[in-house]
């Protein structure tokens, strides 16, 4: 008949007290806990993959006839600004890490309409350059 671990292997020191050091402080449960986290020898790395992944796009180079339209849109705009003329545009926003960039849409009220220095300002605060926008509604 063999005795397991559990039932008799150890009997010797399963009631004795347990150990504090007089001369070590005892580690917080956080410290205690730390050492059994999972350990990443490359910090960021996986961060540099997501974003090598990431993909972005170009900008799209607009005909004659289109820029007519948006600039034709922007001067409505801007002659009935005292209206807070409601506008989705969609315009090219460049990407801040990488080459690229991405077509975003917003929607807003047009606060201001810059003509020298080619921006569309919306009530938001937020700016658009004229040349980056592919679309006005």
């Amino acid at each position: 008949m063999t005795s397991t671990a559990n039932e008799h292997g150890y009997d010797d020191i399963i009631n004795l007290p347990h150990h504090v050091s007089l001369k070590h402080p005892q580690m917080s449960r956080v410290d205690r806990a730390a050492q059994f986290s999972p350990f990443s020898a490359l910090q960021g790395h996986s961060e540099a993959i997501k974003e090598t992944e990431r993909t972005t796009t170009g900008k799209i180079e607009l005909d004659e006839e289109r820029e007519l339209i948006i600039n034709e849109k922007l001067i409505m705009i801007a002659e009935n600004i005292s209206y807070e003329p409601a506008v989705a545009i969609t315009y090219y926003k460049a990407d801040e890490y990488k080459e690229g960039g991405e077509y975003v849409s917003v929607a807003g009220i047009v606060k201001r309409v810059d003509v020298y220095g080619r921006k569309v300002w919306l009530k938001s605060g937020e700016s658009i350059e004229m040349e980056n926008i592919l679309e006005i509604n």
